[in-house]
Formats: structure tokens, sequence, C-alpha cells
């Protein structure tokens, strides 16, 4: 069967004929977040209000030549501003909703599109009080570079019409009918693009290497796997415009001559799994998979497999085992997956936002897109920014940006622990999850990427960014990061198996205040072992917190050792004692039993503890009556 060509000139035109009678466009998020927040029932409540103000609603762009001016509402992937979700945007009139509930929508509804008034309570306030309108306005968006992440939260991503009314599918169509498949390996070579799920290989020079392989079957696998804890730009980009990553991974198959594909997706990533395998079978009914695509000799398959939510599985070895129906372990290394992948063929493994940049380098050209970041690093990277910030959410930023300019400009500054904005600011950021490192003060000003960060131990990583006030225990930070790889170790390598876990028991010690000098010593040897004799990356990178936080933080480290403190008042078994001011009567019996004369107050006064003095040896708490003091 012969698919013919395809007028993604005429399915523009129509789009966009379709759109030019529509008055406003409202636009609900339904990334997983905001669904998770209740936008679906508040898209179903203004598909109702909009409907009973008489306001001739549209929900799919199919209509009658003589309806004019209705008002289309329609689903988006994240639109990024998680924190302040759910989220409605009106276009044309450039609005923004923020932290929209079903109660706010008749007011909208009302207001808004009936009236043409904002209703100012649902604007984005900034950090000085200001009402922002929209994107424009908002720090959190007008400081980033979206790529990738351009049509997310604003395309409806189940709408393959309104992907290609974009110039999606115009990149893929240009790599089937005009170039080679060296040409495809030399132009992405050239924008210099490198692999987004932490290696940075260059992404051009992994198709070529595997081009050059001689065997007829070959395959692209979408790493879709991303399991670091708090990551969720992959579940965004297949969520918010899954054509894109197919695009992406249709132009890879042309440029290895590949004719099989796999997205590999976590299963506790549902939406992204149902968005993808519908824009799957959308891109068939086109005629942009399946045989002789566009009229040409190119066949190219997709299918998408759930994975079981290993985080070794991120490895590519590991990945490809998965999907062969074994347990997902790594193998030894060579021979690589360009030689020898899945079912022993040549195979490329992409993840997610490398694909879905790859439509965006042949539309804008090599040239332009080298021309976005750095030499080394060009492009953009996204990130999740969370923790001890005002604005989380997902962030797109040219490579060279600095870590300053995301914190305190596109995330508004650091939190204390109630979530209100602190003077005491910013103690550090962990970059790229379980496997990156930790940046200080000392880093604010370093230009991330890929070069500069292993400069100093740390790594882009797939891109999450935890950001941490002064009142965060580094040890149990580094301990949280060990617990998440010593669970996820697949056990196949005695050092990481084993390793991790007398890591974590080290860390344990710390915080429980049964280490000793010796145990610091040992914990940094053994992290250095566990780096160097791993088979995989996991194993490799696991001690990179550990490490980075031993090497920024010791003196918090020596604390807990030597002071049995922790300066940041987290750890328990290292807390001194404290006196509850309103169980206080004053009777002076802790002060009695006190051996150090650490309570002083007078009688029927609220004593205090003097922490320089106080041994922490439970006496106070054991005389206590009251329970005043804990």
């Amino acid at each position: 069967m012969t698919n013919p060509s395809i007028d993604f000139n005429k399915i523009k035109s129509d789009y966009q004929l379709q759109t030019s009678t529509l008055k406003r466009r409202i636009i609900v998020c339904a990334g997983t977040g905001c669904v998770a927040n209740g936008s679906k029932k508040v898209f179903d409540e203004l598909e109702k209000k909009i409907t009973e103000a008489g306001l001739n609603l549209l929900l799919e762009l199919a209509f009658e030549e003589e309806e004019k001016h209705p008002h289309f509402l329609s689903e988006s992937g994240c639109q990024g501003f998680c924190q302040m979700g759910p989220l409605i945007t009106i276009q044309p009139d450039d609005i923004l909703y923020t932290k929209v509930r079903v109660e706010d929508v008749a007011e909208i509804v009302e207001e808004t599109l009936v009236n043409n008034k904002v209703v100012e309570r649902l604007l984005y306030k900034d950090v000085n009080n200001n009402h922002c309108r929209g994107y424009k306005e908002i720090p959190f968006y007008n400081r980033q570079q979206r790529t990738v992440l351009k049509e997310c939260g604003l395309i409806n991503p189940g709408d393959i019409n309104e992907y290609i009314a974009h110039g999606g599918y115009k990149s893929a169509e240009k790599a089937i009918l005009e170039w080679s498949s060296e040409e495809i390996c030399e132009s992405i070579i050239k924008s210099g693009l490198r692999g987004r799920g932490g290696g940075g290989f260059p992404t051009g020079l992994k198709w070529k290497l595997t081009l050059k392989e001689e065997n007829v079957k070959k395959y692209i696998i979408c790493n879709g796997d991303e399991g670091d804890p708090g990551a969720f730009m992959d579940r965004s980009v297949m969520e918010g415009n899954p054509h894109s990553v197919i695009e992406g991974m249709i132009i890879a198959a042309r440029a290895i001559k590949a004719d099989e594909g796999v997205v590999y997706v976590r299963a506790e990533y549902p939406l992204a799994v149902r968005r993808i395998r519908k824009a799957v079978k959308d891109a068939e009914k086109l005629g942009m998979l399946g045989e002789h695509v566009l009229g040409s000799d190119f066949n190219f398959k997709i299918d998408v497999m759930e994975g079981a939510g290993a985080f070794v599985c991120g490895e590519e070895t590991a990945l490809i085992a998965s999907v062969e129906g074994l347990r997902g372990m790594p193998s030894p290394k060579p021979p690589f997956p360009a030689q020898k992948g899945l079912n022993g063929k040549p195979t490329v493994i992409n993840n997610v936002e490398t694909l879905a940049s790859v439509p965006v380098i042949l539309r804008m050209g090599p040239d332009s897109y080298r021309n976005i970041g750095t030499e080394k690093s060009p492009g953009t990277k996204t990130f999740a920014l969370t923790g001890h910030v005002i604005n989380t959410g997902l962030i797109e930023v040219p490579f060279g940006v600095t870590l300053r300019e995301i914190v305190f400009s596109i995330g508004g500054g650091v939190t204390d622990d109630n979530g209100n904005l602190t003077d005491e600011g910013f103690k550090a950021v962990q970059i790229g999850g379980p496997s990156g490192g930790c940046l200080t003060k000392d880093h604010l000003d370093l230009p991330l990427d890929f070069d500069s960060l292993k400069g100093i131990g740390a790594m882009v990583g797939s891109g999450g960014l935890v950001v941490m006030n002064q009142h965060t225990c580094m040890v149990q930070m580094a301990r949280f990061f060990m617990q998440f790889t010593q669970n996820e170790s697949c056990g196949k390598c005695v050092l990481c198996r084993e390793g991790t876990k007398q890591m974590l028991a080290l860390l344990d010690d710390i915080i429980e205040g049964n280490a000793d000098d010796n145990t610091l010593v040992l914990l940094e040897s053994l992290a250095r072992a566990v780096q160097k004799g791993s088979l995989c990356g996991l194993g490799k990178t696991a001690p990179n917190p550990v490490l980075a936080m031993l090497k920024h933080f010791k003196d918090e480290y020596t604390a807990h050792v030597r002071d049995k403190k922790c300066p940041a008042k987290k750890c328990k078994s290292l807390a001194y004692p404290v006196i509850d001011p309103v169980l206080c009567k004053g009777c002076q019996v802790c002060k009695k039993s006190c051996p150090t004369g650490a309570i002083s107050g007078d009688k029927k006064q609220v004593h205090v503890i003097d922490e320089s003095l106080c041994i922490k040896c439970g006496a106070c708490i054991t005389a206590c009556k009251l329970k005043a003091v804990a």
C-alpha cells in the first residue's frame, strides 16, 4: 500500500480558515499537575456556563459557515506555571487566570466573556504585588526562551491538524522527500544538538555511527522513562505536544534508515501514554506512519510500550532488555546500542526532549539553532524547578543562563519552610536529580551548560532543579537521594548493590549521632569506589550528591559527627530539647535535674535551655511532668 503525498499547506489553510472567525479561545491546562488540582471540573463547568450564557460554544473545530464569532473551549498540555494551577488562558485577550476553582467559572464567563472585563483577583501577582495580565507581564514566562515547549500549553495535544497548522510535520516531509540520510545526520551534527537525557552525547554523531552499521533492520527508541525525583520535563512534552516527539522519531528513523520505533513510557504517566498512543494512531491515519510514507520508499511504524517504573531502565541497555521482555538490567558496553541494540540490531536511543528538538532544528536551520545557547552547548534546556522557590514549574532556558537568573528571576526567589519569601535565602540547588551534583552560592553566576557543570563535578542530567533554603539539612538531602538510588539499584553488580546500601547506613549513623571522624573518611572512600567500579550510569553517578555535599558542606557534616549537632536543626536525634513556653509553669524541676546547669529561669517564669551547655542527656525531658520539654 502506498500513502499519497499529504498537502500540509491545505491542512494549514483549512485550519486557519476555521479559526479566523473565532472571537475567543479559552484554553484550560490539562497537564497532570492541573488535572490533579481540579482542571477537568473547571473545564466541565466552563462548558456548562458558556452554553448557558448563549455564547455559541465550540468544543471541536468543525462548524457551519453561518456560525460567526464562536467561543472555542479546548484543553492543552502543561502550561508550565504549576505553582499557580489550575490555569486558564484566554486568547486573543492575552489573559492568564491562575488558581482557578469551579466557583470562579461563573464570574469568568460573566465578566470576561460577556462584558470584556478582567477578573483581577485571578491574575498572578508579582513580588511587588502588581497584577500581571498575561504571559508577557509574568517574569516566570517572559524570562524564558521556549523552543521545545513553545506549543505546549497552547495547542490541543489531541488535534493533529492544529500541530500541522503550527508547522508540524513539515520538517519530516523535508527529511523524507528532499534529504538523504547523510544530509540529515550532518545537519544535526552542525546544529550541535546534544542528548538531553543527561549524558550530553552529540545526537548527530550517534545517528551517523548507527547509519554506518550495515544491517537491513534498525530501530529508534524514544526514552520516556523519566525517573528522577521531581522531574517532569519529558512527561509534559509527551502530554502537551506528542506529535513533536513522533516527528522527531520519523526524522531520526530516516537518518539511520530504521523502519521501526518504540516509545518507552513510564506506566506512572497514564496521561502521557494515552496522548502519545492517540498521536501515533492519528499519524498513521494521516499517512505519516506506515508504508511508503508521503509516497516515498520510506517505511516506518511506531509502537508504544509502558515501562514498569524502574529507574535503572533509563539506562540504554537496561531499557532495551525491558523492551525485549527481560528484566531491566544493564549490560557492559561495548557493544553499544548503535552496534547491537534491540533484538541484536543497531539502535538509536534518544530521550523525549532530544527528539522534540529535532523538528525545531530542521525548521529554523542548524545555523540559527546554534546561535541559541553556548558554543559547545547550543540550544535550550527544559528544567523542572521545584523546592524552596516561589515559582515552581516547568521552564525552558538557553544553555548559558545562570543559576541566579533561574532561581531569583524566573523562580521569584527563595522561600522559607512555610512557602513565604525569605531574606535568609539561598543555600544550594541539587541539579540533575540523584545522578547530579550540588550547586552553592559560589555557583550562582556559573553559566549552566554541559561542560561548565562537568568542570565542577555536577551534570545537567535530565533537568531537575531542587532549590534548598538555609534550613535544609544537607546530610538529610544526601540521604534522600542515596535512599532512592539504593532502592532503584538492579543488584547486578556488587559495588552498586552493596556499596549504596553501606553508604546509606553510614549516612544514617551521621544523622543519628552514631558517627565519628572515620565515618566521613569511609563514606568518601566508599563513594569513590562505587563511582569508579559500578557497571552502569546509575551506579557510577549514585555517589554524586554525597560527594558534592561533602565537598561544599564539609562543616555541616563535621558538626553532625564531632559536635553531635545538626546546624539546620532537622535531625531529631541531634536536636536539643526545647521548652514550650505555653506549657512551662516555671516549676524548676527541669532546672534542678540538669547536670550541666544549661537551664535558666526564675520560679514561675518560663525557663530556657542554653544549647552551648546542653549535653542532650534527656534528664529534663524525663523530669518534666507537664511535658513542656521535648
